[in-house]
């Protein structure tokens, strides 16, 4: 049924399509219609960053941006939902055309630029929670700060989401804001992540819990960029890192409609460079650090493949669009049968 519901879907531009999916998900949740759509995922908890899980198998960032549809999403049977990324005001985004799908190559190419309705939304988006898994909330800079002010942005969305999130992401691998990349190297990602951590410490003293964070990176870092980032993030006390965001290469879309577009390319063409950069940190952290895995999750063996190569739990996107809620059970099946042939 769902690929019937999706051929339709893909008749119109990306866009108009993503709306429109997340507005009958939603109308379907409140109606009790969901079960019509979706079977259940076995549970099969997991504890990672101090958090219990029910499954390994999350959605990522940036399908549900303001926090309006992740009751319904994580009703699907996620083990974990993931929203925003969220800035600090309400922000546009970049103009529009800026999502593209590549069918062929069971890819998307988009150039979101960070559209939100601002945190204080999403805030009050997540105060009406019925999901009773694991909530993420993702943060990032206005378009407008100065790269030298980011973590004045960072810190202000922080704040405001602790009390109400089970982890939080700081998203420096966006390829759609200008200059977000350049933090996750060296003194930039030393001057971002120090503050955001001492702040958890207040935080946690004041609202008497532990919310971890989170850095989500991008797949396009050579061996020794990876083994500097990884440095960092254990130097500063990050509790988990998510590997990894889209990629700006061009790799197996080139010769495809939409394939030269502007923005980051996710879906199956960025599998292989994900798992790469999750095998090479999972040796640079020994174990110190979990690992998120994202990217190019289409099946069982792809989501297996990610903890194979040193994932604690993964998570799907691209995956999602094109193959349906089923794809959820079968990446936990899958992710089940490797631990079981261990």
């Amino acid at each position: 049924m769902y690929h019937i519901i999706r051929d339709l879907l893909f008749r119109l531009d990306a866009e108009t399509s993503h709306e429109l999916s997340l507005d009958l998900l939603g109308a379907a949740e409140r109606l009790h219609l969901l079960g019509l759509f979706t079977s259940s995922v076995p549970s099969a908890p997991v504890n990672v960053m101090g958090l219990t899980f029910d499954n390994p198998v999350g959605m990522a960032a940036g399908l549900d941006k303001n926090g309006d549809y992740f009751n319904a999403l994580g009703a699907m049977g996620f083990g974990f939902v993931e929203i925003g990324t969220i800035t600090p005001r309400p922000q546009p985004g970049n103009p529009q055309p800026r999502l593209f799908r590549i069918p062929e190559a069971q890819a998307i190419i988009n150039r979101m630029g960070f559209n939100n309705k601002g945190v204080d939304h999403l805030v009050e988006q997540v105060k009406n929670r019925r999901y009773k898994g694991v909530l993420g909330i993702n943060i990032g800079k206005n378009a407008t700060t100065p790269v030298e002010n980011a973590v004045d942005d960072y810190l202000m969305c922080f704040r405001k989401v602790y009390e109400h999130a089970d982890y939080i992401t700081v998203n420096i691998s966006s390829p759609n804001t200008p200059g977000l990349r350049n933090l996750q190297f060296g003194d930039s990602l030393s001057q971002l992540l120090a503050p955001l951590k001492k702040e958890q410490a207040v935080l946690q003293q004041v609202t008497g819990r532990y919310v971890p964070i989170a850095v989500k990176i991008a797949p396009d870092m050579d061996e020794s960029e990876i083994h500097q980032v990884a440095g960092v993030l254990l130097q500063e006390g990050m509790d988990g890192v998510i590997a990894t965001n889209t990629t700006i290469t061009r790799v197996g879309v080139e010769e495809y409609e939409n394939g030269s577009e502007t923005g980051g390319l996710s879906g199956l063409p960025v599998r292989d460079k994900s798992t790469y950069v999750i095998k090479t940190l999972s040796s640079c952290l020994g174990g110190k650090l979990p690992i998120i895995g994202v990217g190019g999750i289409f099946d069982g063996a792809s989501a297996a493949d990610k903890i194979r190569a040193g994932a604690s739990l993964v998570q799907i996107y691209s995956g999602f669009i094109y193959e349906g809620p089923s794809l959820i059970g079968r990446a936990a099946a899958g992710i089940a049968s490797y631990h079981k042939g261990l």
